[in-house]
């Protein structure tokens, strides 16, 4: 049998989009306030998307453009895009081929969509991982990128939600590793499907007739909810569990970890869950404080501006951990 090659991740890139929105600003459409926010969710401001400027697949581009120059990869050496998002830019086709052809690829590169919300890019560089381990592929690009704002309750039955949400991307390029023990040691991945009405957007279900219809009647369906008590308890548990699923496969200790990355959630699950598994300040990472819950795209966003600012070294044991819609949770264990 064939030894299995580890993956690395080659490049990492970002991108927001230029409209900064403050708490502030959304006192004036919700009643709410920047203190209720930041001592709720810990954040302070968020980017929103600019219509005619940015889409779900040109932000992804921005993104991948600054992996690949890290990688020192070209777009038509990409043999594999694995885009994540639950907001695509249009119901079907998905941005993955509108990524391609974003970035110009000539070739017939193959794109596939990954639909798992807040563990989407987790989910998406497992899938990836695989095919790089296998040896069917050499240079995969895995992208998260969302576009939350348009679809957001910016009305005052909104706010629990709407508060929460932001735009960007994140992008990285994963390759065969050259180093013995580097790279994606392991992927975990998990869903329970029983909570899935516990944060959901119904509209536009496919398995209505007349739904145009029904939707003009109760346009509230197309607006995100959420039983933010559920969520955040079962977030606390899955959390940790996952982390220490990785540590144990791999015989590491929560010491062991130089960097958590965790799915910028809320602030206050990410203080839970250091608290929980014994970590330093240094050793966890966060910036929903700048750009609130960019869902799939907030591990490479965080993972790209932790590169960025020096917080990741050759050599570091990096975790990355998710949970959210579905339910689904995941994590990745790096050595980087």
């Amino acid at each position: 049998m064939a030894t299995l090659r580890h993956s690395e991740i080659a490049g990492v890139g970002h991108y927001v989009p230029s409209r900064v929105v403050k708490n502030t600003e959304l006192e004036s459409l919700m009643n709410t306030s920047d203190a209720w926010i930041q001592e709720r969710t810990g954040i302070q401001e968020r980017r929103w998307f600019t219509e005619g400027t940015d889409t779900t697949a040109n932000m992804a581009a921005h993104a991948s453009r600054k992996a690949l120059e890290m990688a020192d990869v070209s777009a038509d050496e990409v043999q594999l895009i694995v885009f994540a998002t639950l907001s695509p830019d249009y119901f079907f086709p998905g941005s993955g081929v509108l990524l391609q052809r974003e970035l110009g690829i000539k070739e017939t590169t193959p794109a596939l969509d990954v639909r798992n919300q807040c563990s989407g890019f987790i989910y998406a560089l497992s899938v990836a991982d695989q095919f790089v381990k296998t040896g069917m592929y050499d240079t995969v690009l895995v992208v998260g990128s969302e576009i939350h704002s348009s679809g957001l309750d910016k009305s005052p039955e909104g706010r629990n939600v709407s508060v929460i949400f932001g735009d960007g991307a994140g992008a990285v390029v994963l390759r065969p590793s050259t180093r013995e023990g580097h790279g994606i040691l392991s992927t975990h991945l998990h869903a329970q499907g029983e909570f899935a009405e516990e944060l959901m957007l119904r509209e536009p279900s496919a398995n209505r007739d007349n739904r145009t219809m029904l939707i003009a009647a109760d346009p509230s369906g197309l607006h995100p909810i959420m039983n933010g008590q559920n969520v955040f308890k079962n977030a606390v548990v899955r959390f940790p569990q996952v982390i220490k699923e990785a540590l144990d496969q791999n015989g590491y200790q929560p010491e062991d970890i130089d960097l958590l990355i965790p799915h910028q959630a809320n602030l206050r699950i990410t203080q839970y869950v250091q608290q929980k598994m014994g970590l330093s300040d240094n050793k966890v990472f966060s910036n929903i404080q700048r750009y609130g819950n960019t869902t799939a795209a907030s591990i490479p966003l965080a993972l790209s501006e932790a590169v960025q600012e020096g917080r990741v070294k050759r050599g570091d044991l990096i975790c990355l951990a998710a949970f959210g819609s579905g339910f689904t949770w995941a994590s990745a264990l790096i050595k980087w």
